[in-house]
């Protein structure tokens, strides 16, 4: 590649994508795709700890609005 070259843009960033966001291609999806996928959804879909809960009731609670 030369200096006046553009660099090559991946194909992915030119696929179309449907309403479900997916990519609109015949190719079939690499096989850690859907794995990942499976452990982004686990992470997503777990509970707000306990403690997250308080601290963020707090926050909201504060009176000074966190101004010093």
């Amino acid at each position: 590649m030369g200096s006046n070259e553009e660099p090559k843009r991946s194909a992915i960033v030119d696929q179309p994508h449907s309403e479900s966001g997916k990519a609109t291609t015949d190719a079939p999806e690499p096989q850690w795709a859907d794995g990942l996928r499976k452990l982004y959804d686990s992470v997503v879909e777990e509970p707000l700890p306990d403690s997250f809960k308080d601290l963020l009731s707090k926050l909201d609670d504060d009176p000074d609005d966190g101004k010093s």
